[in-house]
């Protein structure tokens, strides 16, 4: 009985937390995603204010899967880039509180997505990251969803490798080739997944304009994202 008790105390404490970092929908978050309902999107370069030169780049080309999963049809990133390039508009910066009109003209685009590093480093077996993120129509300038967040992308599995002194060993070891060879990209991979985890879904899912009452995370997140 006492063992029943436990289970159940546990049970609401976890309900409890969960209904505090759910206290939102995505419609009441994102109203103006339903009202433009956009369906082409656009990816900027990354606007680049951490000291780690390869975030920009890891960011770039991880952000378009978890929006096309969402229902949305991405314009190829490295199309866009070569386009970027040739027209002067590689830095994200000189467009981020402007008019971004010219991309629908120029791409198609209903919308644009910025995105901002402040911080990306290692710390121990994960990524410390403080980033933001912004849709933005192409037809209102209007911001349509924004998030910003301060991640630690734990990338460590303690029970991989055991327990005790072998085990510990074993990670750090395992951790240093990793970190020269795929834990930025994975981290880059988690990070877009979990901020794009609440955006209203596009036109190419079932859920189009039926997800206005789908709890949502704050805007505004700390927190830890296990791989």
């Amino acid at each position: 009985m006492k063992k029943l008790f436990i289970i159940l105390i546990a049970a609401c404490s976890l309900c409890f937390a969960s209904c505090n970092t759910m206290k939102h929908t995505r419609g009441e978050l994102y109203p103006k995603m339903y009202e433009e309902k956009p369906v082409t999107l656009l990816v900027m370069p990354p606007i680049n204010n951490s000291n780690n030169v390869e975030a920009k780049e890891l960011l770039y080309t991880s952000i378009s899967l978890p929006l096309a999963e969402a229902g949305y049809y991405v314009i190829s990133p490295h199309l866009a880039m070569e386009i970027f390039k040739a027209e002067s508009a590689y830095d994200a910066e000189n467009f981020f509180d402007q008019s971004v009109g010219m991309f629908g003209r120029v791409f198609g685009a209903d919308a644009v997505i910025f995105s901002v590093i402040d911080e990306w480093k290692k710390v121990g077996f994960g990524i410390q990251t403080k980033l933001k993120f912004i849709i933005k129509s192409t037809r209102t300038n209007e911001v349509l969803f924004d998030r910003t967040c301060n991640l630690y992308l734990d990338l460590n599995d303690n029970n991989y490798y055991g327990g005790g002194l072998a085990g510990v060993l074993a990670n750090v070891a395992v951790s240093a080739i990793n970190t020269a060879l795929t834990d930025h990209i994975i981290a880059a991979r988690m990070c877009n997944q979990f901020v794009f985890e609440d955006v209203p879904q596009g036109k190419y899912r079932a859920e189009h304009l039926q997800d206005q009452e789908t709890p949502a995370r704050e805007k505004d997140i700390s927190t830890n994202v296990k791989k």
